[in-house]
């Protein structure tokens, strides 16, 4: 029987799926976390992580990890989990750029009897039939004889404290049998939760590429119902929770699907699925709609500041919110970036802020500069387009404070986070999802 228990590792990535990983595996064996950017290893190496998602604290409990961007730190290593993001380009198509490159970098390392472990999000045959061919060139080893994979999909929730890597169940697979038993008993030292063993890394794949294609379907169908019943007078707030009095209804609330998994792993599957002759119908529908909200919202915005007679062309619009979620510093694929172009398109002058996000970041990522909300700055119209902490707890006399004098403006509480009434008895003309 293979045995790991005792085997060298390294995690190739240090995001927000390699930290975690292998700072909880640092508490328990060696490990060398390895990432090309010199800049994230030596801010590691000073106990800080920028992605919040450890603090200095647990980063000091992994008293076996070594940070490193030198490919020989790596060779003494047995086991290589791989956790490079999986993107999309521009035509939604999937990117394996970094998954190539981060096999071909183990690959000139791999040994006889090593074990290459993936975690980034892939479609079915993804590990087997592009992976592996790359670590077969770059090694001149032969899979399945010289050396093995496994598949075991990252379930890192960005942000939350709760849900993390130990208390999640981990699914697990191995090219052969005996390294699907390998593979399971190895994450079985960390994870609390447990695991569940697919029956092959195929399985595997594909049940991690479903989990956030059903996500995506759940919040495209509330999000229709949302422009339907704004069509109808209908707050859509209410009607979902009076339909969640059912014990079975989902809690699914409408919004803006960004970040790296919903609105991006749909993709994957449905590029599989038309390479084998199938033109996917509910999962491409649930993304043209999850990917027009946005818009729908900011054009939304537009027709009320215009309907309540201001100069939309000599207007400002402040945005409050552009990492992709609450209480986190994420920003990738983030949809409020969409909904400032947009604003933008109609001659709006659009101010974002947000205090979890990194200036220097949005600027390189969106050519966003961010700025200051504030009553000392006042704007036309407020789009609090995130729920962070923050913005959950301002009162409706606060907002109204960041609202130039003598204009009726809109508040697009995107998130829902406040009660509608009272906005509107603030002053506000109110449009939500």
């Amino acid at each position: 029987m293979l045995n790991l228990s005792d085997v060298k590792l390294a995690v190739i990535g240090l995001g927000y799926v390699g930290l975690p990983l292998a700072v909880e595996f640092g508490k328990h064996r060696p490990v060398v976390g390895f990432d090309i950017n010199a800049k994230r290893v030596a801010e590691l190496q000073s106990g800080q992580d920028h992605t919040l998602e450890v603090t200095p604290e647990e980063l000091a409990t992994a008293n076996q990890l070594h940070y490193s961007c030198s490919l020989s730190d790596i060779a003494t290593c047995g086991v290589f989990i791989v956790t490079v993001p999986t993107p999309i380009d521009q035509a939604n198509r999937p990117d394996l750029t970094p998954l190539v490159k981060a096999s071909e970098t183990v690959g000139k390392v791999l040994k006889k009897g090593d074990v290459v472990i993936y975690e980034s999000t892939v479609y079915p045959g993804c590990t087997e039939e592009v992976c592996v061919p790359v670590l077969e060139k770059a090694s001149g080893l032969k899979f399945n004889v010289d050396f093995f994979c496994g598949y075991s999909p990252e379930r890192i929730n960005p942000g939350d404290k709760v849900n993390t890597l130990t208390t999640i169940k981990k699914i697990t697979s191995g090219s052969t049998p005996a390294v699907a038993d390998a593979v399971d008993a190895l994450y079985g030292q960390i994870i609390k939760a447990g695991t569940w063993k697919a029956s092959s890394v195929k399985v595997a794949e594909a049940a991690k590429v479903i989990e956030n294609s059903q996500r995506d379907l759940n919040i495209a169908f509330v999000n229709e119902l949302s422009v339907i019943f704004d069509r109808l007078g209908i707050d859509t707030l209410e009607v979902l929770e009076a339909a969640g009095s059912k014990w079975n209804f989902l809690p699914f609330r409408p919004g803006m699907v960004g970040g790296h998994c919903i609105g991006v792993d749909p993709y994957y599957l449905t590029h599989k699925a038309e390479e084998a002759g199938y033109h996917p119908q509910v999962i491409l529908a649930g993304r043209r709609i999850n990917d027009n909200m946005a818009r729908y919202a900011a054009r939304n915005v537009i027709k009320r500041m215009l309907k309540n007679g201001i100069d939309v062309a000599r207007s400002t619009v402040g945005v409050m919110g552009i990492t992709f979620k609450e209480n986190c510093p994420d920003i990738r694929n983030s949809k409020v970036a969409d909904l400032v172009k947009e604003l933008q398109n109609w001659g709006v002058n659009v101010v974002v802020a947000d205090p979890w996000a990194d200036a220097a970041e949005v600027q390189h990522e969106y050519g966003i500069a961010l700025g200051t909300i504030s009553p000392a700055q006042p704007v036309d119209s407020l789009v609090v387009a995130v729920g962070h902490n923050e913005y959950r707890h301002l009162t409706p006399a606060e907002l109204a404070a960041c609202i130039k004098p003598g204009v009726l403006g809109v508040l697009a509480d995107v998130k829902s986070l406040y009660n509608r009434h009272d906005l509107t008895a603030t002053g506000f003309d109110v449009f939500r999802f």
